[in-house]
């Protein structure tokens, strides 16, 4: 059964653990409700004494504030990770760009604890970095109305729209500009971040002289989808920041909830965080050596395709045959090992896929590599654990290892 620690009085605020026990806390219904339908954390009332909930955080870490109509009320929820946040910085730096080199002080987060915090001073210092130089310019297309023939004139779009008149003109042409989709991001990512509560003071001035700095270029408007770009040697300043910037754009949200609640805040989900990052170190322990890796490749399991799996990570030989398998658990280990449901779902994958041996890959464990084989199939599932509160050479040095395992497999 879950301990529930009681936190008496009424709150604005609460800071939880990631995985922690729950906490029982004064909150008004519409607040309570709000946190349960976000799914932000475990919420439910308290049946015994009206007015409490019990809180308890999952793998989402970060910090939301949930407001009413009119701002009256707000709670702010603050969920702690329970791995070091330079380690954390590393597993998502490594995951977005493994060619940078992430290694545990390439992303400053200064004496910051909590994920948020953290995160508002590695992206500012990224895009200090970054805009050192001036603005990135490049060259973006535009079709608009003009009064003067400017690049080339859309004919078809004159025709339909002038029915044979002079002008004004429709064209189209390559403006050479700071409004690229690069500082477009960087301009989104700082504004999402001074919305967020949380953010130091020292670090929120600093992210306003960076919103000063790239005030010529539009934000992103909510909804929209963020623009693409490709890492080129041009913008190679800009390559850290942008990585950084997107992970805010990914986890920022508001969300308005039944009675105009709203949900603004950020979560970084510990579950994807370390799925690709075991899947990206992955891929790159095999880089050149003849192997291909995919990530949720879909198979099936029965004969008429009715039954859809997608692993973690596939890899695959140079013939194109899968030649190994791989699934990452972030998840608490329960008494004496293991859930047993991912020894099922694996040895699922390596009978559809023919394999002989699968691998589960945990974020902890008290031991760092166990087998089973399975009765009367001839199948090994191989279940390794990784030590995340441990030195970036030693963890990749871990991966190196379960990559070493995996080459190992057969096939029926």
């Amino acid at each position: 059964m879950t301990a529930v620690v009681e936190v008496e009085g009424p709150a604005s605020s609460v800071e939880l653990v990631e995985h922690a026990p729950a906490i029982s806390i004064a909150l008004p219904d519409g607040i309570g409700r709000a946190l349960a339908a976000g799914g932000v954390v475990d919420a439910s009332p308290d049946p015994y004494t009206p007015g409490r909930w019990s809180l308890r955080a999952g793998s989402k870490v970060g910090a939301v504030a949930v407001a009413v109509p009119g701002g009256r009320e707000s709670f702010t929820v603050r969920v702690r990770p329970k791995v070091p946040i330079a380690r954390l910085f590393f597993l998502l730096g490594y995951s977005l760009d493994p060619k940078g080199t992430w290694r545990d002080g390439d992303v400053e987060v200064a004496e910051h604890r909590d994920v948020l915090p953290a995160l508002a001073h590695a992206v500012e210092r990224q895009v200090d970095r970054a805009l050192r130089q001036g603005l990135l310019q490049g060259y973006r297309a535009t079709e608009e109305t003009a009064l003067v023939v400017r690049g080339r004139i859309r004919e078809a779009e004159q025709i339909r729209r002038r029915f044979g008149a002079t002008l004004p003109v429709e064209v189209a042409y390559d403006e050479f500009t700071t409004d690229i989709a690069e500082n477009r991001i960087l301009r989104t990512a700082v504004e999402r971040l001074l919305r967020l509560p949380g953010v130091p003071r020292d670090v929120r001035r600093r992210l306003l002289h960076q919103r000063a700095r790239l005030a010529d270029v539009p934000a992103i408007v909510r909804g929209q989808p963020v623009p693409e770009w490709r890492p080129t040697r041009l913008n190679a300043r800009y390559h850290h920041a942008l990585h950084l910037a997107r992970a805010v754009l990914d986890g920022t949200s508001v969300e308005h909830a039944p009675g105009g609640l709203r949900i603004d805040g950020f979560l970084l989900d510990m579950n994807k965080l370390f799925e690709d990052f075991v899947t990206v170190a992955l891929r790159e322990a095999f880089r050149g050596s003849g192997f291909s890796a995919r990530f949720q490749d879909t198979h099936h399991l029965d004969d008429a395709a009715a039954i859809r799996m997608k692993p973690d990570f596939v890899l695959y030989g140079p013939d194109g045959t899968p030649c190994a398998v791989a699934d990452a658990k972030y998840k608490a280990e329960k008494w004496g090992g293991f859930p047993d449901a991912d020894l099922y779902q694996m040895l699922a994958y390596c009978t559809a896929l023919r394999l002989r041996e699968g691998h589960l890959v945990y974020a902890k464990g008290n031991a760092s590599h166990a087998a089973h084989r399975v009765r009367h199939a001839g199948i090994v599932i191989h279940q390794h654990a990784l030590d995340l509160d441990q030195e970036p050479a030693g963890l990749l040095a871990d991966i190196s290892a379960v990559a070493q395992r995996m080459t190992g497999v057969r096939r029926d």
